[in-house]
């Protein structure tokens, strides 16, 4: 049996940083496990480098002024140039190189933005690991509950993702495409997901593979906009979704989900005296946040969640 090596790497995020607050924020869509997991200040996620597979295990070692994280790595024939790019992929998972100084001085105008940003400062915006991973989650999430949402996740990521064994706790990762456009749409349906989500998610799935399509990965290097055109573009994909795809998946600064429910609502009770708003007056009234809406938006739902909204 391969030994399972163990290499350490240390990683320093942009000052401030709250590692609790960021790795909360990217943990709280999970199920019981899903592919990532907070417990006792450590943050773990099985990686898929390439078929391999690397537990990380993250904690600071540092503070919100001063940060540094300690990352774990955990791999059958571990070498050090798989532990660099699993420490690389900790960095892009919990956006360590993000630079809030910009938003932070604008929100600093606004009392009502000013007060969030101090509770919650040094939040940084977590991301998923791919393109394709946003895109399955994004239709996951659709027009369903949080709560649902999460049991769906759980189900589809421990039935159909890669796993492995450390110390004796199974660890998922998330499901390759391949496997998922190998599932039948009845057997993604028996994981509770509607007959059209499952036929959405097995499209997505053979979109990824298909040799002679854009490589969704490859929306990296395009503009927003035409990330958001490609994107809907593909079955299943609307304008909400291609709007959480560049804030999740690509780390753009100017993301606005618009047509979200809890969007609507944040807005409403902070700056409508609670009245309710449309997708149309959401839009006008985030405009004074251009270029940094993605994280008007990051704060408001933290702020919403933890009962300041």
């Amino acid at each position: 049996m391969p030994v399972t090596e163990r290499i350490t790497r240390i990683l320093v995020p942009k000052a401030p940083f709250d590692f609790e607050l960021t790795a909360g924020y990217h943990t709280y869509f999970q199920g019981r496990y899903g592919t990532d997991s907070l417990e006792g200040g450590v943050y773990r996620r099985l990686l898929d480098l390439d078929g391999g597979l690397v537990l990380a295990s993250v904690g600071s070692s540092g503070t919100v002024d001063s940060p540094q994280l300690e990352v774990e790595l955990q791999g059958r024939e571990l070498t050090d140039r798989m532990a660099d790019a699993a420490a690389d992929a900790v960095g892009w998972l919990l956006g360590v190189d993000q630079d809030l100084a910009p938003f932070y001085e604008m929100a600093g105008q606004e009392p009502n933005m000013a007060g969030i940003v101090q509770r919650f400062r040094g939040l940084h915006l977590p991301h998923t690991a791919t393109v394709f991973e946003a895109l399955v989650l994004g239709i996951l999430g659709q027009q369903i509950s949080t709560s649902v949402a999460r049991v769906i996740r759980t189900l589809l990521i421990e039935t159909h993702g890669p796993r492995q064994i450390f110390a004796g706790v199974t660890y998922y990762a998330f499901p390759r495409p391949e496997t998922l456009a190998a599932a039948s749409v009845e057997d993604l349906r028996g994981l509770k997901l509607s007959w059209r989500k499952a036929e959405y998610v097995q499209g997505i799935a053979l979109a990824a593979l298909d040799p002679d399509g854009q490589n969704l990965e490859d929306f990296r290097g395009l503009a927003d906009d035409e990330v958001v055109k490609a994107a809907t573009a593909l079955r299943g994909i609307g304008t909400w979704t291609a709007q959480w795809l560049l804030i999740r998946a690509l780390g753009r600064p100017d993301g606005l989900p618009l047509g979200d429910l809890a969007l609507r609502r944040v807005v409403s009770q902070l700056y409508f005296e609670g009245v309710p708003v449309t997708d149309a007056q959401v839009e006008e009234f985030c405009q004074r946040w251009r270029p940094w809406r993605t994280y008007a938006t990051i704060y408001w739902f933290t702020s919403m969640r933890r009962g300041m909204a």
